[in-house]
């Protein structure tokens, strides 16, 4: 009876053990899409925190600091964050995308974030940088001298390894709701789970098929009123699909993140993709229709 007891707690351990594990990270802070009729900025982040919290989730918000100035009833949102004991992180000021600008230019928006992040995270590790639009520049050399100066800096880059393109539903959101199409709207709320729960799949097979493992999956969303509205049951979906929840920091101790937790060495794959392609591998088609959300309400 002992020994099958014990076959017993081994075989739960090591299915515990292999249970995938994802970090949340969530992008344009304070203020990300339209507003739909009735929402406010504090009223999206207070649902999202109370989301977080039922499932004891960590949340690591990035922040456009602009925003801050463009929408000014948005800036409590950083504080709110930061009072639910979730950590705030580099999206650069404006949120410019590296092609479009030199090296110099780049880093000027990263530093010119930094204040806003300090005098909210104190003592606490906020040097993770974001890209806006995941983008490392159009040129190799871009790509490397950034990377040098984040090194020099003492700067993480917060990777992505799942994306199911949350952010491309706000919009069509805030038109549905402005319209009362609930038919609509209950096709979104379809269209967004299902786009979750295949882009889960296709990570875990590609992280299979590249390691024979699951690796420490970092998943990108945005901080806005329909990803609010749909935070619970997204959470539950990943609880349910056998997911537990992890903070960046720990999710990027893996080795598949080396390079973007010390931008100082040669830089290697950091997308699930890229790694797929370095090793001659198929990479199965993005399964989500982002553009038929577009004509939706319109």
């Amino acid at each position: 009876m002992l020994v099958g007891v014990a076959a017993l707690a081994l075989a739960t351990a090591a299915q515990a053990a292999s249970k995938p594990v994802i970090a949340l990270t969530w992008d344009d802070l304070p203020a990300h899409g339209p507003l739909p009729p009735g929402v406010t900025r504090v009223q999206i982040a207070a649902d999202l925190l109370k989301a977080f919290a039922a499932v004891k989730a960590p949340a690591f918000g990035f922040v456009n600091g602009v925003q801050t100035e463009r929408e000014p009833d948005s800036t409590p949102v950083l504080t709110m964050w930061r009072d639910a004991g979730q950590p705030l992180g580099n999206h650069t000021w404006s949120h410019p995308n590296l092609v479009q600008l030199t090296p110099e230019q780049f880093e000027a928006e990263i530093a010119r974030g930094e204040p806003l992040l300090r005098a909210r995270m104190g003592s606490e590790d906020w040097r993770w940088l974001r890209y806006p639009f995941l983008s490392e520049g159009d040129t190799p050399d871009k790509r490397l001298a950034v990377r040098g100066w984040l090194a020099a800096n003492h700067y993480r880059i917060a990777s992505v390894t799942q994306s199911f393109g949350d952010y491309a539903f706000n919009a069509p959101y805030a038109r549905c709701i402005a319209r009362n199409d609930q038919a609509a709207i209950a096709e979104l709320e379809k269209r967004y789970l299902d786009g979750a729960a295949a882009v889960a799949d296709r990570a875990r097979a590609m992280s299979q098929a590249l390691y024979g493992r699951d690796i420490p999956y970092v998943l990108l969303m945005h901080a806005g009123a329909f990803d609010a509205r749909m935070a619970p049951r997204l959470l539950k979906l990943y609880l349910d699909r056998g997911y537990r929840f992890t903070s960046l920091e720990k999710a990027e101790r893996d080795p598949f993140y080396k390079t973007d937790r010390d931008p100082s060495l040669p830089p290697q794959p950091t997308t699930l993709e890229d790694a797929m392609k370095a090793k001659g591998l198929p990479v199965q088609p993005y399964p989500v229709d982002l553009a038929a959300l577009d004509g939706m309400c319109r």
